[in-house]
């Protein structure tokens, strides 16, 4: 039972909310995990750089005194990996600079798996909330907590409100582009929906916040995670069983592209095809990634991109893509829809029974 522990729910397309905090007594100046601003400058800068060598779609980040929040996708199911290579890129650095040794973060960090849309979006306003919701703060008036809130550095809240603040690794579109409206009002809209928060509790939200150990969302989703993390175990347990991140066969390729070809109205060539502005080849791109289970050097050969470099360029220019055509966010969304029944039907128990005879 010891292993249980150190199990990860890993696949393509996972949102995770991660939270990391300080070894130590955190009453002692000496356990702040980022004792000023050149330590959270530092963490920053080494988490811009993990998320582009791990093609991580980075959502939020807030650095408070003894731990972090994050909240990101994983296109290419690899949490632990970005996560250990952050974690062990700023240790080195802080024990260089503060004169320690040894371990840095408290344990392992904790890992929930997100449900996408409306659970996704009230976390956001709960992590970017989080500076502001604590210690001395909380006997501030709310104009005073907003004006704070506003001009904190060391999160991406600011980089959702002025697009003059944003960071290059961050992907904002995602979250921004649920705001109802006309994109210019997104940004607005966004920062009324976060800071009403100050003036009332998402009491909804705090319960599925604290329903599981693994997941944040509905019943359904929790049941689906605790689901795959019980198939995890038994993996480990029993080495033939296959592996977690198989326990949902993948679609093929072909099945993927065809899909989408009919969906767009091209033929499948059209994905292997360079072409100014088209945006097929990036929506190509991520659904191979997210729906078959491919690497990034595996759709490279799919899509006559060359190399995997190339696949993340086109992965990372897709949000900016759908938040500036909402024609093309409709016919994402209804070909995430179509995938998404192709790969449940195919992983339906009966219809492994009747591949097994």
């Amino acid at each position: 039972m010891g292993m249980a522990r150190h199990l990860r729910i890993e696949f393509p397309g996972a949102i995770y909310h991660v939270t990391s905090r300080m070894l130590g007594d955190r009453r002692l100046s000496r356990s702040r995990l980022f004792v000023d601003d050149a330590d959270r400058e530092r963490f920053v800068d080494r988490l811009g750089d993990r998320v582009n060598q791990y093609n991580i779609r980075l959502y939020l980040f807030v650095c408070m005194t003894n731990h972090f929040h994050l909240v990101f996708e994983t296109p290419e199911a690899n949490c632990s990996r970005f996560m250990q290579s952050l974690s062990t890129a700023y240790t080195v650095y802080y024990n260089l600079r503060h004169a320690r040794h040894g371990h840095l973060l408290d344990g392992r960090y904790k890992a929930k798996v997100v449900e996408g849309n409306n659970y996704l979006l009230a976390l956001t306003r709960y992590v970017h909330l989080n500076p502001v919701q604590r210690g001395a703060f909380r006997g501030k008036s709310i104009n005073e907590r907003i004006r704070y809130l506003r001009h904190y550095r060391w999160s991406s809240y600011s980089g959702y409100l002025n697009k003059r603040r944003a960071l290059e690794f961050m992907e904002y579109a995602p979250i921004l582009a649920q705001m109802r409206g006309k994109r210019r009002e997104w940004r607005r809209r966004y920062r009324q929906f976060v800071e009403s928060g100050l003036a009332e509790d998402d009491l909804e939200f705090k319960e599925a916040l604290n329903a599981s150990p693994r997941s944040i969302g509905s019943d359904g989703f929790r049941s689906w995670i605790d689901d795959f993390h019980h198939r995890l175990m038994e993996g480990c347990q029993n080495r033939e069983d296959i592996s977690f991140r198989r326990v949902k066969e993948p679609l093929p390729a072909e099945t993927i592209l065809k899909t989408l070809a009919k969906r767009f109205a091209v033929e499948p060539d059209a994905f292997h095809q360079r072409r100014r502005n088209s945006p097929l080849r990036a929506v190509a791109a991520q659904m191979l990634i997210r729906f078959g289970g491919q690497t990034q050097r595996e759709v490279a050969v799919l899509l006559d991109l060359g190399t995997g470099g190339a696949v993340s360029a086109q992965v990372r220019k897709l949000p900016r893509l759908l938040s500036e055509d909402r024609q093309l966010r409709l016919m994402v969304r209804k070909a995430e829809e179509q995938l998404s029944a192709l790969k449940q039907e195919r992983n339906s128990p009966s219809n492994k029974k009747t591949k097994r005879h």
